[in-house]
C-alpha cells in the first residue's frame, strides 16, 4: 500500500449535498445580528470527542469502522458498512483514547497504538473481531513500536519497528496478528529508518548526513550499498512515496533540480525518472493510487486550498462525481480492495466533516455521519485564505477567521479593528490549511479574529521556503509573524493593543520569542509545551531521534559546536526574560519526550526570581500536547480566563470543565480570579 504524503489538515465540514447523495445535513446557518444574539459555543462542543471521526471501510468492503465514545473515552467502533448506527465498540480503552487504528487485511481484526500518559511509547494492539480480546503485540515497557507495513498479501501479519534492543534504533519484526508470534528480519544500528513494500521486502534504508543531508542505501549480497544522496535542502520534500504492483518502479516524491517536490515513477532498473504530477507553488500533499493494482490514479496539491489531479482516466468520473456531493475539500479515506466502496470526507471551514459511502458501480455517494453533529446549525466563522508579504518579499499563505457578527458579507474584512489572537502552528516543519479549525471557531466566537501564518520553514510551499528557515529561530521566521501583525493592523483587522500570541510546540517557542524579542508587540501569550531554551531542548531529545539529529543541527544550530551553541543560547527565550513585560500562560505535559517538563519549569523558575508574573499549568497525565478531552477543555478553560482578562473577550464560566481533569497549578494560580477556586484539592 503506498505511502501517504497527506499535509497537515484541519478537521472541517461540507456545504449542501448535490444530486445522488442521500441523508444531507443541514448548511451553514446566516450569520447572527450582533454579539448579544450569538449563543457561546461550550468548549466540549468544540474540544471534547467527536461523535464519529475517523471513518474506514474493512478490506472485503462489508463493514465500517471508526472512533466513538465509550464512557468519555474513544474507542474503536465496527459495523455493517449500510448501517452505521447498528456499530458496536469493539475496543476498551479506558484512558487516553485511540487516535490511530487501521484495518488488518484479514478483515478479522483491529490494529492501533496507544501509549502510556503521553510518553510516546506506542504499543502496537490487535482487537479481535469475533471476540473482542485485545492483544499487546509489543509488550514491552519504555519501547516505542511502529507500525512499518500492513499488506493485504499477507493478511494475518504485521512489520513492526521496535527500539527494545538498543533505544537509538528500530529493528524490523516481522509479527502474526492472531498468536503474537514474532521474527526479527533486520536488525538495525545505523538506519533511521526504512522503505518497505507490500511483499514484506525492505527496500531502502535512510542514514543522515553530516551535513544534514541523507543517503538512501539498496539491500544488495546481505548488505547495504548506496543507492542515492539527497542534499540537505531537498531532505524534507523528497523521499519514496511506495513502489508499483511488480516493485520495479518506486514512485517518489523529489524536489532536486527543481524548487517543489513533485511525484516521479522511478523505474528501479535503469534509474530513469518520469514525471506524473507536479504543481509549481506547492509540494505534493496526498496520493491516490488503486489499492491493490498501486496504479497512480489522482496527486493532491495544496497550495491555499487542497485539489487534486486526476492522472488515470479509470477515476476521472469518479472524481468529477465526487465533487458535486458537496462543496468541500476532499479526502478518500480508504477503499476496499475490490476498489468498490470508498470511505470519502468532505471537509469545509464552518461545519463537521462530512463521511459519505461511496458506491462506484453505482456512482453515488451515500451519507453516513459527521463528526461533531452538535455543530450543525451553529453559526460557525469562516476561514479566509490571505496571501501576506513578508518584508523580503515572500509569500505568507495565511488564513483569517472573524466573528460573524462582525462579517457579515463574508469578505474577510470586519466592520471595525477589533482584538486579535495570532495562533502559530508547531512544528516547524509544519503547515496550516484551511478547514475546520477548533481554534478558530472557539476564540471567534469569543470575539476575537484568528491569524494563522505559514512562516518561512513551514512545508508544502516547495524547499526554497523551508531553506529560508534555516538558523532563523527568533530571527527572520519571528519577523514573518509581526509582518502579519502589521499587516492586520494597516487591514483594520486588529487593534495594536490587542493581539495576543499563542501556540504549541514550535508555537508556544514563538509565544515565549514574541514576549521576549518583541515584548511591545503582544498584550499577552499562551505558550503550550514550547521550549524555552534551544540548547537543553537539542540536549534532551529522545533517544531515537539521534539517527535524524542532524536535520535539527543543520537548520536549527549545533549544540555541539561553541559558534552553534553561542547562536542557540542567543535565540533562546530563557536569555531574555528581564524583557517580559507582558502576562504569559503556559501549558505543559509532565510526560512530554519531546519539549521536556524542564523547558517549562526553567523559564517559570526564572521569571518567579524576577517577580515577574506568569501562570503555570501542568497535566501529569499529558504528552506533548493534551491528548484526554478533560485536560484540553480544562487547559482551554484557563485560556479563555485569560485571554478575556487581557483582551477583553467573551468567557464561558469554569463550570464543570475541571471535573476528570488531572490539571494542577504550580505557579499563578492567583493571577486569574477565581482559578484557584476552582482548581481540584490535593
Amino acid at each position: 500500500m503506498l505511502k501517504r504524503i497527506r499535509q497537515c489538515c484541519a478537521l472541517a465540514a461540507v456545504g449542501l449535498s448535490a444530486v445522488g447523495c442521500s441523508q444531507a445535513p443541514p448548511g451553514p446557518v446566516p450569520a447572527p445580528k450582533d454579539m448579544q444574539s450569538t449563543p457561546l459555543i461550550a468548549r466540549s462542543v468544540l474540544f471534547g470527542n467527536p461523535d464519529k471521526a475517523s471513518a474506514q471501510i474493512s478490506p472485503d468492503g462489508t463493514r465500517l469502522a471508526f472512533l466513538a465514545d465509550v464512557n468519555g473515552v474513544l474507542n474503536v467502533w465496527v459495523g455493517p458498512i449500510n448501517k452505521p448506527d447498528a456499530a458496536r465498540p469493539v475496543t476498551h480503552d479506558t484512558k487516553r483514547g485511540i487516535r490511530q487504528y487501521h484495518w488488518a487485511f484479514n478483515n478479522n481484526h483491529i490494529l492501533y497504538l496507544q501509549d502510556k500518559d503521553g510518553d510516546e511509547n506506542w504499543h502496537v494492539y490487535a482487537t479481535a473481531l469475533a471476540t473482542r480480546k485485545t492483544t499487546d503485540l509489543t509488550p514491552f515497557d519504555g519501547v516505542q513500536a511502529r507500525i512499518q507495513q500492513i499488506s493485504h498479501k499477507f493478511p494475518n501479519e504485521v512489520l513492526i519497528g521496535l527500539n527494545d534492543r538498543d533505544k537509538r534504533y528500530h529493528d524490523i519484526f516481522r509479527i502474526n496478528i492472531a498468536a503474537g508470534d514474532s521474527e526479527m528480519i533486520e536488525k538495525n544500528d545505523v538506519y533511521a529508518g526504512y522503505s518497505t513494500d507490500e511483499d514484506f521486502r525492505l527496500r531502502f534504508a535512510l542514514k543522515m548526513t553530516e551535513d544534514g543531508g541523507a543517503e538512501y542505501f539498496q539491500p544488495q549480497g546481505g548488505d547495504w550499498s548506496l543507492w542515492q544522496k539527497i542534499p540537505a535542502d531537498d531532505v524534507l520534500t523528497t523521499g519514496p512515496a511506495g513502489f508499483d504492483k511488480a516493485g520495479d518502479t518506486l514512485y517518489m516524491m523529489d524536489s532536486r533540480q527543481r524548487n517543489t517536490g513533485a511525484l516521479y515513477a522511478v523505474n528501479l532498473k535503469s534509474n530513469k525518472k518520469e514525471l506524473i504530477a507536479e504543481d509549481a507553488r506547492a509540494d505534493v500533499a496526498d496520493i491516490m493510487a488503486h489499492p491493490t493494482e498501486n496504479t497512480i490514479e489522482a496527486v493532491a496539491f495544496n497550495y491555499d486550498r487542497q485539489y487534486w489531479k486526476t492522472i488515470d482516466d479509470n477515476v476521472r468520473r469518479d472524481m468529477e462525481y465526487l465533487r458535486t456531493v458537496a462543496d468541500g475539500d476532499i479526502q478518500v479515506n480508504s477503499r476496499s480492495l475490490d476498489d468498490k466502496n470508498w470511505i470519502v470526507a468532505y471537509i469545509m471551514d464552518n461545519g463537521p466533516v462530512r463521511y459519505y459511502h461511496y458506491d462506484r458501480p453505482a456512482r453515488r455517494a451515500n451519507f453516513l455521519f459527521t463528526n461533531r453533529k452538535a455543530l450543525q446549525g451553529l453559526p460557525l466563522a469562516k476561514m479566509h485564505p490571505r496571501t501576506i508579504p513578508s518584508r523580503d518579499g515572500l509569500e505568507l499563505v495565511s488564513y483569517l477567521s472573524l466573528p460573524p457578527w462582525t462579517d457579515r458579507d463574508n469578505d474577510g474584512k470586519p466592520q471595525e479593528a477589533m482584538p486579535l489572537v495570532l495562533w502559530v502552528h508547531g512544528g516547524p516543519w509544519a503547515r496550516d490549511s484551511w478547514g475546520l479549525d477548533p481554534y478558530h471557531q472557539w476564540l471567534t466566537n469569543r470575539g476575537y479574529a484568528v491569524l494563522s501564518v505559514n512562516f518561512r520553514g513551514s512545508t508544502g510551499f516547495g524547499k526554497s521556503f523551508i531553506k529560508k528557515a534555516n538558523f532563523e529561530w527568533s530571527g527572520q521566521m519571528h519577523d514573518d509573524l509581526i509582518d502579519a501583525v502589521e499587516w492586520a493592523i494597516d487591514q483594520k483587522i486588529a487593534r495594536r493593543d490587542k493581539i495576543a500570541i499563542m501556540g504549541g510546540s514550535y508555537g508556544g517557542y514563538a509565544t515565549l520569542v514574541g514576549l521576549t524579542f518583541t515584548p511591545d508587540v503582544f498584550a499577552c501569550g499562551v505558550d503550550i509545551v514550547g521550549p524555552s531554551s534551544l540548547v537543553t531542548l537539542l540536549e534532551s531529545t529522545p533517544p531515537y531521534w539521534k539517527p535524524i539529529q542532524k536535520m535539527f543541527t543543520s537548520r536549527v544550530g549545533d549544540h555541539e559546536t561553541d559558534e552553534g551553541r553561542e547562536l542557540l543560547t542567543r535565540c533562546s527565550p530563557l536569555t531574555r526574560v528581564d524583557m517580559i513585560k507582558r502576562p504569559l500562560l503556559i501549558g505543559q505535559g509532565a510526560n512530554d519526550p519531546r519539549v521536556k517538563q524542564a523547558e517549562s519549569d526553567q523559564i517559570v523558575k526564572v521569571m518567579q526570581s524576577k517577580n515577574i508574573p506568569v501562570t503555570y499549568i501542568l497535566f501529569p497525565d499529558e504528552g506533548h500536547g493534551f491528548a484526554r478531552p478533560e485536560n484540553r477543555q480544562a487547559f482551554n478553560a484557563v485560556t479563555e480566563l485569560f485571554l478575556a482578562r487581557h483582551l477583553g473577550g467573551r468567557v464561558q464560566p469554569i463550570g464543570m470543565d475541571f471535573k476528570g481533569s488531572t490539571i494542577k497549578a504550580p505557579a499563578g494560580a492567583d493571577e486569574l480570579p477565581g482559578l484557584a477556586d476552582k482548581l481540584p484539592r490535593g
